[in-house]
């Protein structure tokens, strides 16, 4: 029946065999799929966790179960089901795709690419598989090898302007513009209406000193997509670095309109107001920086220099010592990421010892560090040392609520 899209009449028969027998495990994924299909998605969480309970090894009642979660938006939850659902089959491309996406958005970017490279080996002629491995490495900083990865996906699917832009992009994050601008104008070709390609051109052409045809792109990705703050944003710092205050922040406020959130645009502003002694303004926008975004070292420091300017020492002293403190604080945390990273790559390594020397250098370094307590639980873990592992994912997670224990 439900082979039929009878679905209804379906959930009706799974429900009578789940009445006989309640801890009938197919019956529960059956009729937990039925309802992801309809959207109850309440009742397709609980019987697929149902299923997942009563059959653990079943790697498909995993992956729609991890469906159910990403639908309900719980991010972490989903994530879990699907790496569960490739641990016990590696095989399954839309399990490996839709895991990657998911740690793209929590920002965990080695996992992304691990789930994406494990797309691109299963299916090496897929274009998307490639595009997408491309894109969690851009997000990762390896530009050539997200380089690699989009003129794959272009040998593939020639003349895609999608997937020349983002090559675009890669370019531009090996700081090869002259490549970039060749790839944006290709797609601009195919595309001239397209206002992120215009964006993006804008960008390349500005960071070669070529301002003039910068703003020409620029103007353009605005007259096409008014709406978008990075256009004005951008527009009103290359206006600014021209000399040309007024117009820089006139774009500045645009972007603030267009995105009443941007704390850069907001810091940006103030600076350009602090350049053309408009202090009272300039305070007002480095507040609203700081407001949005409080671990903005650079709006404390600069908002300190104009309460200076102001007569006000006793704030400029607050605000140079709160962004001291916070420079310091993110000196702390580049440190413990690098440890962290390394420990995990010592740890796929297979060498324990390491990767547990990394992750304590990291909570030294930053003792409020989630990441790193997690990792030293699972290292610790996998050592035997279940009591100290307990003991740091219980840290993790009072630090993080996302760090949970993995199911054992």
């Amino acid at each position: 029946l439900a082979q039929q899209s009878r679905n209804e009449e379906a959930a009706k028969e799974f429900s009578e065999a789940l009445r006989l027998e309640p801890d009938l495990a197919s019956a529960h994924f059956h009729l937990g799929v039925v309802r992801l299909q309809q959207k109850s998605l309440d009742e397709a969480v609980s019987h697929l966790q149902a299923a997942v309970r009563l059959s653990s090894e079943n790697a498909q009642a995993h992956f729609y179960l991890g469906q159910a979660l990403e639908q309900k938006a719980d991010v972490n939850a989903a994530i879990r089901e699907y790496a569960a659902c490739v641990k016990l089959r590696p095989d399954l491309v839309d399990a490996q795709t839709r895991l990657g996406l998911l740690q793209q958005r929590a920002e965990n970017v080695e996992e992304a690419v691990t789930a994406f490279r494990q797309v691109a080996k299963l299916q090496p002629q897929n274009p998307e598989g490639h595009n997408n491995l491309g894109l969690a490495l851009l997000q990762f900083g390896d530009a050539p090898g997200a380089i690699a990865e989009f003129q794959s996906a272009l040998r593939l699917q020639p003349g895609d302007t999608g997937y020349e832009g983002n090559l675009g992009v890669a370019f531009l994050q090996r700081a090869d513009f002259d490549s970039a601008i060749a790839q944006f104008q290709s797609a601009l070709k195919k595309t001239p209406n397209d206002a992120t390609l215009h964006y993006d051109l804008g960008l390349a052409l500005k960071l070669k000193d070529k301002l003039t045809d910068a703003l020409a792109e620029l103007r353009r990705a605005e007259e096409l997509d008014p709406a978008q703050p990075d256009v004005h944003y951008t527009l009103g710092v290359t206006l600014w670095q021209q000399g040309e205050f007024d117009p820089a922040a006139e774009e500045l406020r645009a972007a603030i309109r267009a995105k009443p959130d941007y704390a850069e645009a907001y810091y940006t502003l103030g600076t350009v107001l602090k350049q053309q002694s408009k202090l009272q303004e300039s305070a007002e926008a480095l507040r609203e920086a700081i407001r949005l975004q409080p671990d903005f070292a650079g709006a404390h420091t600069t908002l300190s220099a104009v309460l200076r300017q102001l007569g006000d020492t006793a704030g400029a002293a607050a605000e140079a010592r709160a962004g001291l403190e916070i420079s310091k604080r993110k000196t702390d945390q580049q440190a413990a990421t690098f440890a962290t990273n390394s420990g995990k790559r010592l740890l796929n390594a297979g060498d324990l010892e390491g990767a547990i020397s990394q992750f304590r250098s990291a909570i030294n370094s930053m003792p409020d560090y989630a990441p790193a307590h997690f990792q030293l639980a699972l290292a610790l873990q996998r050592k035997g040392e279940t009591a100290e592992a307990a003991r740091e994912f219980r840290k993790a997670a009072e630090l993080d609520s996302r760090f949970q224990p993995p199911p054992r």
